[in-house]
């Protein structure tokens, strides 16, 4: 039975991923268990849209999870991203009298009225700090420096409210208590790109099966964030287009795809098998397959802003599915100005492993890998057994410890401290939300009849569980 791990969940527009995983001293991680399933139609373009079939989903990664670790799942780590999640920039100002010495409270009251902004159909899920601005200098730390006019220069991460709403329904439904929700893209970025990646400055696209995702790196700082409805399922369906059933496009796509076709590989007159009586022009094929690479390189070029153009001297780095396609480095180049192009097939973190989809290193695990690196929370409960009644004691979660660092006790939790200064809007909307649920509780009318001894103690056990989680 595994004692200590990290449960990650990814749900991506082709699959819906769980991982659990344990940190090392060393910085590595030993991958004990990969689950997966199709979503079918449940999720599109990374938003939930079927419930009940997510549930579904969810239930059996988590039972799959389960028999190999041979222990429950108290908690799991969620990542968002898809549709819909978009950066925005924005400035708070604050005029002060002559010679104004900038406090921390200051900093604080500008990034309190950042965290304030709202947005039609939008939560602010992060809010980065870029930089202050101290009369017409800037400044990372402004503290201790006088001014008369002070900006506070953010970058917030915007997701749709109602795909919240949707994510917390289908968990509760399952049965899974959330730790902490990461931004996908985020965490992706943190697990592939390079420190002097980010520093020299940097475009990440991830491209997905129905999303591709576009993360601009600059002085080490997130710039901009955005998700285009387009992906590698849109070539698949292109192909499907030429009277080819979807099943036999994806396996064409696959194995005569290519992002460009090199000069030097002259595949005129060749023709390509459908099935056992049909077969199409590799012209044609070709044609179809770098249309749509063309549309998707023109719209990450789009995304990046033009104040970076030239500037990005760390490269584009391309991971996910769909970056497997054929020639995908030269199409890039050749439509974008950068020259320094490179695919992340992996994590920049050694990993222990023997789980087929992590050997394989090619690139379509990195964004669960990368939330499994993000989590510092013990995820295990209690041993599966057939006891009726398990002792709570053992579903309380631990924080794991960091290099060269020991288990936590209660006189040292300082991850726990950490975790809990750092709390997102999510924690702070369940809150408001369960408070208002024990509030509505309270108010309803007793019945008649006393509870039995059992409804008591269950109660009473029930209250001490929740207790104890609130406490970690």
């Amino acid at each position: 039975m595994a004692k200590d791990f990290i449960v990650a969940i990814e749900i991506g527009s082709s699959k819906i991923t769980g991982i659990a995983g344990r940190k090392n001293t060393d910085g590595s991680i030993s991958i004990l268990a990969v689950a997966k399933e199709t979503p079918s139609s449940c999720v599109k373009k990374g938003v939930v849209y079927n419930l009940d079939r997510t549930v579904q989903c969810l239930n059996s990664i988590v039972s799959k999870l389960k028999t190999t670790l041979k222990a429950e799942i108290a908690y799991a780590y969620v990542g968002v991203g898809g549709q819909s999640t978009r950066s925005i920039e924005n400035v708070i100002t604050r005029e002060l009298p002559n010679d104004t010495i900038v406090s921390q409270d200051m900093v604080d009251s500008l990034m309190d009225a950042n965290r304030s902004m709202d947005y039609p159909d939008a939560d602010i899920i992060e809010a980065i700090t870029l930089e202050y601005k101290l009369g017409q200098q800037y400044q990372i730390d402004p503290v201790g420096v006088p001014c008369t006019h002070l900006e506070g220069h953010f970058l917030n991460i915007l997701w749709r409210n109602s795909n919240y709403r949707n994510l917390k329904k289908c968990f509760s439904n399952a049965g899974i208590a959330i730790a902490d929700v990461f931004i996908s893209p985020l965490a992706l970025a943190d697990s592939v790109l390079t420190d002097s990646e980010k520093r020299s400055g940097c475009v990440l696209v991830d491209l997905g099966a129905q999303t591709t995702t576009i993360a601009v790196y600059s002085k080490s700082l997130l710039r901009h964030l955005a998700v285009i409805p387009l992906g590698g399922a849109n070539i698949t369906k292109d192909i499907a287009s030429l009277q080819i059933e979807e099943e036999h496009a994806e396996r064409l796509k696959l194995t005569y795809g290519a992002a460009y076709t090199n000069p030097e590989e002259d595949n005129t007159g060749l023709t390509y098998a459908i099935d056992s009586d049909r077969s199409i022009q590799s012209d044609t094929f070709m044609n179809v397959v770098e249309a749509r690479i063309e549309e998707i390189i023109a719209n990450v070029r789009y995304q990046i802003p033009e104040k970076y153009e030239g500037k990005l001297l760390g490269g584009l780095i391309l991971t996910g599915g769909g970056a497997l396609l054929k020639n995908i480095e030269e199409a890039f180049q050749r439509k974008t100005n950068f020259n320094k192009i490179r695919f992340a097939k992996t994590v920049k973190f050694d990993l222990h492993s023997k789980h087929p989809e992590i050997t394989a290193q090619d690139g379509t695990m990195n964004t669960v890998l990368g939330l499994l690196a993000k989590g510092n929370l013990n995820c295990a409960g209690r041993e599966i057994s057939n006891n009726l009644f398990p002792d709570a004691e053992t579903e309380r979660p631990a924080t794991l410890p960091s290099e060269g660092e020991h288990m936590p006790n209660a006189t040292d939790n300082r991850a726990q401290q950490e975790q809990a200064n750092n709390k997102s809007k999510f924690e702070t909307k369940e809150k408001k939300e369960d408070k208002a649920e024990k509030e509505q509780a309270n108010n309803e009318p007793e019945e008649e009849k006393g509870p039995t001894k059992f409804k008591q103690w269950k109660e009473k056990l029930s209250g001490f569980i929740r207790q104890m989680a609130e406490e970690e």
